[in-house]
């Protein structure tokens, strides 16, 4: 499969042979499947005190003829406060009271991840790579690409010493983005309580720019709203196909799509 390659000035300078990483045949169940193992990993843990509701002198008395004993007083058999005032014979400590603790709390020592095998990592890899070099695929993702040049988009190695912000927006409007980041800019409020937790904007995903050394084009990018920057090295499934739905607008060096090919040798 070949491609253009592309100048900092967004002309064409020459083409390149994309290996078998960015022609394998695509697998959608596979990256699913490992987009959600990396979800899983990447979850925090999260637990209740272990002493929660459990805080109280309340304390059950069962034997009979004894100060204070619970027995035969028409009540159910349950911890209960045993000192003088208002508070005298309140349960607690158990579930289904007021204050008490809960009958199943979560546990901060549960392992939220997920295994998937290295081959499996791999494929699913391989497959959403090759995912963002079907236009259909692109488009069906939301991207605006009817004005592209070439999908996918290859770059020249001096890409990644860009140092100002405009002059990557410059080029990005030169390869037909335009439209690209017009729509990557705006954002709508969630509907629903997420509006309260701490997610109150919807932000679209835009182009990933895949690099293999950064030499300034992290700083100059990262402020376009929807544009991520990632090594080669550093790259996963889940960039390539966030949500589990493969085909991402993808931008390579030159460098950086044949640093991803030899993983599929």
């Amino acid at each position: 499969m070949k491609a253009p390659v592309y100048d900092v000035n967004g002309a064409k300078k020459g083409e390149v042979t994309l290996g078998k990483a960015f022609t394998r045949p695509m697998r959608a169940d596979i990256i699913k499947k490992a987009v959600l193992a990396e979800q899983a990993g990447a979850r925090q843990a999260y637990g209740t005190d272990p002493l929660a509701g459990q805080r109280t002198s309340a304390l059950y008395k069962g034997r009979r003829g004894i100060r204070g004993s619970m027995m035969n007083r028409e009540m159910s058999r349950m911890k209960r406060i045993t000192n003088g005032g208002f508070l005298r014979w309140r349960a607690r400590a158990i579930p289904g009271v007021t204050k008490g603790r809960k009958a199943h709390p979560p546990k901060a020592e549960k392992n939220w991840s997920v295994k998937i095998n290295k081959k499996e990592r791999l494929l699913a890899l391989l497959s959403a790579i090759s995912g963002t070099t079907d236009r259909k695929l692109v488009e069906g993702r939301g991207h605006a690409v009817e004005d592209a040049k070439h999908i996918p988009l290859i770059m020249d190695d001096k890409f990644q010493e860009v140092k100002k912000n405009k002059d990557v927006v410059k080029l990005l409007e030169a390869l037909g983005l335009g439209k690209e980041l017009k729509r990557c800019a705006e954002t709508k409020t969630r509907a629903g309580i997420g509006k309260l937790r701490g997610r109150k904007k919807i932000k679209r995903k835009g182009p990933l720019i895949v690099v293999s050394e950064d030499r300034g084009i992290s700083k100059a990018a990262n402020n376009i709203q929807g544009v991520e920057i990632v090594s080669a090295k550093d790259i996963n499934v889940e960039m390539l196909a966030p949500g589990t739905v493969p085909g991402r607008l993808a931008i390579w060096t030159k460098s950086a799509a044949e640093a991803v090919d030899k993983l599929a040798a």
